[in-house]
């Protein structure tokens, strides 16, 4: 009988995993940091360069634009209003559209250069216009104003609403499609050159721009009027022009320990 032969079976070897996997070097502690960090870095500047180019939203640290806005307020701004701008620049991509009479712009002032004011835009390249009795005229024709009962205006302090007893007016001023309210003092001084001037021609690509609370906003009114600042390229520039302020985001009192003005989230603005 012939005898089987039981073959041999192949032995596993045990260095062929060995030889599949490539070493790796030890990871230092900094680079394990920027790997742990390089995610948030990208995400940080995808959000930034949305807040630069895209949307983004502004402090208002002053009262230049009562009984519109509020001292504390944040409102939106939208930078595509009128353009596309390179992120972190003033560099205009394209263009659709311009501000109109009316709109609530964000901008860098010609004056101190380069700060950036939330003002009402009230004249457009081409327009004529002048100011008398600190209400405005455009193209020889006078804006519209009515009477306001500032009875509605209960979130201004305290020190402010009795202001309005002896110092202040309210009223409601037409500007293009825009309705708002304006504030102005009582009391006109008729030999001071930002309560009467003009008529003056807004140069092309040139916007004049005023605070709704008019007695209190350095303005187009002083980049233009000053014998310091008398030259035309002293009014807001179109390249200046940040954005559209459309909405108030959120609103603290600043005078009673930052708490919510909570009727003035997600506000339009006039």
């Amino acid at each position: 009988m012939a005898s089987e032969t039981v073959a041999d079976q192949p032995q596993a070897d045990d260095n062929s995993d060995d030889q599949n996997i490539e070493a790796q070097e030890p990871q230092g502690p900094l680079m394990r940091l920027w790997i742990f960090l390089r995610p948030i870095l990208i995400l940080v500047i995808v959000l930034f360069a949305i807040r630069s180019s895209i949307a983004d939203w502004n402090d208002v640290p002053t009262g230049s634009m009562i009984p519109t806005i509020l001292e504390g307020d944040r409102i939106f701004v939208n930078k595509l209003a009128y353009d596309l701008k390179v992120p972190f620049t003033t560099w205009h991509l394209a263009e659709w559209a311009n501000p109109k009479r009316g709109d609530i712009v964000v901008f860098f002032s010609p004056e101190p250069e380069g700060t950036r004011l939330v003002k009402r835009c009230v004249g457009i390249p081409g327009d004529s216009l002048e100011v008398r009795a600190n209400q405005l005229i455009l193209n020889g024709v006078p804006v519209s104003y009515a009477p306001l009962d500032p009875i509605g205006f209960k979130y201004l302090p305290d020190n402010e609403r009795e202001k309005d007893k002896t110092a202040f007016e309210y009223l409601t001023e037409r500007l293009g499609e825009h309705v708002h309210p304006i504030r102005e003092g009582k009391i006109f001084h008729n030999n001071n050159p930002h309560f009467n001037f003009g008529p003056i021609v807004i140069p092309k690509d040139k916007y004049f721009m005023m605070g709704d609370n008019r007695d209190n906003s350095r303005d187009s009114r002083f980049f233009t009027v000053d014998a310091k600042w008398g030259s035309p390229e002293l009014f807001v520039d179109r390249s200046n022009i940040v954005g559209k302020a459309t909405a108030v985001a959120i609103s603290l009192d600043l005078n009673h320990y930052w708490i919510p003005r909570w009727s003035r989230f997600f506000s339009a603005l006039p």
